[in-house]
């Protein structure tokens, strides 16, 4: 039985004119032949990412969503350029093979990779596949592997030197979600004040070892092989990656990782199997991490927070597209839910945070 993460139809409204961009296709890459076949993949609440099938060769192309998007936030040479310099020194990422700015082929730019097939764990393990408790821990241990890898890359070494600015990243984090969050605060969402207050208040000094951040890395962004699920074999969505702080990059990851032993309405938002016997806890995720890179311990509490207050921030910026009718995608209704539910949990941790 295959645990692919499969494609389906093409939501309404999110259609492409295939007839372009087979022609740039043909055009750029060598050897194409056959008709071009679109499908569209379910998971994706900003970049829109879709299957191309020519032949027997399988690509993915990535485009900003449809509607009003802010300027900086689908870059897709940042996110090309990314990959393209990434690729020799870390395998996991795809294999970016044409980027496009013609905005006669759809509007705006877009840039086209090598699939990664492989297993993509969602929420709940798909039939079949089943993870004993010593098999969900090693999981977790190799997620972390990849996770140290990355950030132990040298990004000046790779050209990468100009893509971020480390000087000054986390007050920018934290100023820029906040600047963020307000703008795009609706009626019915809560206002965070006390929580970014708290952040700006509890901000770290600027990190020692600067490097490569994702900035979503988690479990349901990584490819798992086939054969064996307990192998990584690709990680995905580089749309946010830049060069920062490794602490917040795992407070962003954090944010995401439900518990069994979290409260009801955090299961509710659980994407991953976290919970499943066997996974590790976050505060045992803090702990290895440090074990593994060899840095001191410290205090994770902002941290956490700041990665539950940016995703309750993300989850406003798309939910604020719905409420004012620049998407059609039901998806997105429920997360106004989510927001409050955030707010709750940055909340626990401020009051029982020794910081």
């Amino acid at each position: 039985m295959s645990h692919r993460d499969e494609p389906t139809a093409i939501r309404q409204g999110e259609e492409l004119e295939t007839g372009r961009i087979e022609e740039l296709l043909k055009s750029s890459i060598p050897g194409l032949t056959g008709k071009l076949s679109m499908m569209q993949f379910r998971s994706g609440h900003s970049n829109l990412t879709y299957l191309l099938k020519i032949g027997r060769t399988e690509l993915v192309l990535r485009r900003p969503p449809f509607g009003t998007k802010a300027k900086t936030a689908h870059d897709m040479l940042r996110e090309y350029r990314m990959l393209k310099a990434l690729k020799p020194v870390f395998p996991y990422c795809p294999e970016p093979v044409l980027f496009s700015d013609d905005v006669s082929v759809m509007g705006c730019p877009f840039y086209v990779m090598q699939r990664i097939r492989g297993i993509i764990l969602h929420r709940d393990l798909p039939d079949g596949l089943a993870l004993r408790p010593e098999q969900a821990a090693t999981l977790c241990d190799r997620l972390l592997d990849v996770h140290v890898e990355l950030h132990s890359v040298d990004y000046r070494e790779i050209g990468l030197a100009d893509y971020g600015k480390p000087e000054g990243y986390v007050k920018r984090q934290v100023d820029g979600w906040s600047n963020r969050y307000r703008t795009a605060r609706t009626a019915d969402a809560p206002d965070f004040e006390p929580e970014m207050a708290w952040l700006q208040e509890k901000m770290p000094p600027e990190s020692p070892a600067p490097g490569i951040v994702h900035n979503d890395f988690r479990l349901d962004n990584v490819v798992l092989d086939e054969e064996d699920p307990m192998t990584i074999v690709g990680v995905l969505d580089w749309e946010m990656a830049t060069v920062g702080d490794p602490l917040m990059d795992l407070g962003n990851s954090l944010a995401y990782w439900i518990e069994a032993e979290d409260p009801p309405e955090m299961q509710l938002l659980r994407l991953m199997p976290t919970q499943i016997e066997g996974m590790y806890s976050r505060s045992k995720i803090v702990q290895e991490y440090f074990r593994k890179t060899g840095r001191p311990e410290e205090p994770f509490d902002f941290y956490y927070c700041f990665g539950l207050f940016r995703l309750a921030a993300i989850a406003q910026q798309i939910y604020y597209r719905y409420y004012h009718g620049q998407t059609r995608d039901e998806r997105f209704a429920m997360l106004i839910h989510a927001v409050r539910v955030l707010e709750g949990a940055a909340k626990r941790v401020i009051a029982r945070s020794g910081l």
